[in-house]
């Protein structure tokens, strides 16, 4: 799981590449598991802090009974919280961990995911990387539909050390 003590963790060369916010997002939208299942990254904010993801209803991302597919309701949610974690935290190695979903109610509808990611747990990330050698810390994000409704709970946990 974890790159050799003491070494940087690697990003790919060609994925390395899209540094910057806006070069990620576009890059995100053309990258096959998100193109191919209609996901589509509307933002990513400055500071890789702040991100809003949506997931459009059409036939190719509806299950069985024509509602939006669990697999691609997790899909949506699943590599933000550790992409921004490692953008904001220089000199540390970061993985997903582990990740959860809770279904709520179905929709036909597209729906969307907004991250946030505040100073505060940065600051708490950082000086508990500091103390230990491992972090797991827990992530939380809710898809919602077009009405406001919750239609599933996301829960995501990241691994955190020092490089």
């Amino acid at each position: 799981m974890s790159a050799a003590p003491g070494r940087p963790q690697r990003i790919g060369r060609i994925k390395g590449a899209f540094s910057t916010p806006g070069g990620l997002r576009r890059a995100m939208n053309v990258w096959p598991p998100f193109l191919f299942t209609g996901i589509h990254v509307d933002e990513i904010g400055p500071d890789f802090r702040r991100v809003r993801v949506r997931l459009r209803h059409s036939r190719f991302t509806s299950n069985y009974v024509g509602t939006q597919f669990g697999g691609s309701l997790f899909a949506m949610t699943d590599p933000f919280w550790m992409l921004m974690v490692m953008r904001n935290l220089p000199g540390h190695v970061v993985w997903d961990a582990a990740g959860e979903i809770r279904f709520l109610r179905p929709t036909r509808e597209s729906v969307t995911a907004t991250f946030e990611l505040d100073d505060t747990v940065l600051a708490e990330l950082r000086t508990a990387a500091a103390r230990e050698p491992k972090v797991l810390r827990w992530f939380e994000v809710d898809v919602i539909d077009p009405d406001g409704q919750v239609v599933a709970e996301v829960r995501k946990q990241v691994y955190v050390r020092r490089a």
